[in-house]
């Protein structure tokens, strides 16, 4: 075990997740979840080698909570004394204009976290929780809020910005904040690694339940599919996407539908799941390929050819804004696993040439490895991503 490492904390609106990483070696030391905090009945689970522990208990909130993630540790290991953890690393969804990359939480960051709760009502009062109780039961370590969308400030305001009314959207914040930063920035600073290029033009498509793409030149974003939530862009597992904002007023008008069911209806209701009955990419392909009811199959195909075309849509669109294209990387649950997405969507792009190796494709691996043929005009990638690596990292600048 290394002499120091550092533990990641995802604190959400009903659990806690944690991992406790070595940031030089990457390796998860020990990590966990707590789940249905708030419930008559929560859930804990500790992993810690070939060590499995799960337990059933109530869990009145994130405090005992975070007690019991503690007193696992102790009881299951690595004790925190063997450990050595030099730093706590929070992930925060929505760091508004503040933050730019980690920042060591004081009692001002921590307020002005507090202060971004509108632009992200579900992420930001629940890893507020976490960083209370956290910093409360672990003083004498610095705590780090490490942002889902820093790596995005960076974005030029061609990108960043919608054409709505200057003074309204400066007023209420309203502009392109981008998500999945931590995994976009580690994934495409790993690949120029990987390949021994700090020129690329690169494009990352993070597909998993959320889905997003960003656009990446010589190490810098220029462009990210989602906005000032993470409702816009690619079809998702329960999010539409992109859609015509007039789609709200319609359905107020015609439907009688409030805002927030709306909300509710465009974040957990349509995507895969809306056009499906399915939000698991395996359970679509299974329609498509198994299910006996002729309606079923092309229902599940149409909604897995939206979903492709809103990825070829965006991977174009992409290509152009950064005058051409080196890689195309596939990352996160589906991106690293879902053979025939990448497949699908190599196919759309032969035309330019795009040529994807299909027996290299097929191969399922926890390692990083091109599925492109030589020829190709674009290498594609597959790339585990590792947000937990990239928060402990990030954090250990502050230890």
């Amino acid at each position: 075990m290394s002499a120091s490492s550092v533990l990641v904390i995802n604190s959400g609106s009903s659990s806690i997740k944690y991992q406790l990483v070595d940031p030089e070696t990457g390796d998860a030391i020990a990590k966990g979840i707590v789940e249905r905090i708030g419930d008559s009945m929560g859930i804990v689970r500790h992993v810690h080698g070939e060590s499995v522990t799960e337990e059933e208990i109530p869990i009145a909130d994130h405090t005992v909570g975070m007690r019991e993630v503690l007193r696992l540790f102790d009881a299951e290991g690595p004790t925190l004394a063997e450990a050595g953890i030099v730093a706590v690393g929070h992930r925060i969804v929505q760091g508004g204009r503040h933050f730019d990359g980690p920042a060591l939480i004081t009692d001002e960051v921590r307020d002005l976290i507090e202060e971004l709760c509108p632009l992200a009502p579900l992420h930001n009062p629940a890893h507020l929780k976490g960083i209370d109780v956290a910093r409360e039961l672990m003083p004498d370590v610095p705590h780090v809020a490490v942002f889902d969308t820093a790596f995005f400030q960076q974005l030029p305001d061609r990108s960043a910005l919608y054409a709505l009314e200057t003074e309204t959207a400066e007023k209420y914040s309203v502009r392109r904040y981008g998500a999945h930063g931590t995994s976009h920035q580690f994934v495409s600073q790993e690949i120029s690694t990987m390949l021994g290029r700090d020129d690329l033009k690169q494009i990352v498509l993070h597909l998993g339940n959320g889905a997003s793409v960003s656009a990446v030149k010589n190490g810098h974003p220029i462009d990210t599919s989602m906005g000032l939530t993470p409702l816009e862009g690619l079809m998702m597992g329960t999010r539409t996407g992109d859609i015509d904002p007039a789609v709200v007023f319609h359905l107020q008008r015609v439907a009688g539908m409030s805002v927030d069911e709306v909300d509710t209806l465009f974040n957990k209701k349509s995507g895969m799941k809306g056009m499906t009955g399915e939000s698991d990419m395996r359970s679509v392909w299974a329609m498509i390929h198994n299910d006996e009811d002729p309606e079923n199959q092309q229902r599940a195909r149409t909604a897995m050819d939206v979903y492709v075309n809103r990825l070829l849509k965006y991977v174009g669109s992409y290509t152009a804004e950064l005058g051409g294209l080196d890689v195309i990387t596939f990352t996160a649950g589906i991106g690293e696993n879902d053979s025939d997405v990448r497949r699908e969507l190599a196919e759309a792009l032969a035309p330019f040439g795009v040529k994807i190796d299909v027996e290299a494709n097929k191969v399922r691996s926890g390692e990083p490895r091109i599925v492109s043929t030589p020829d190709s005009t674009v290498t594609l990638v597959v790339f585990p991503t590792n947000e937990e690596l990239a928060i402990a990292r990030q954090a250990l600048t502050f230890a």
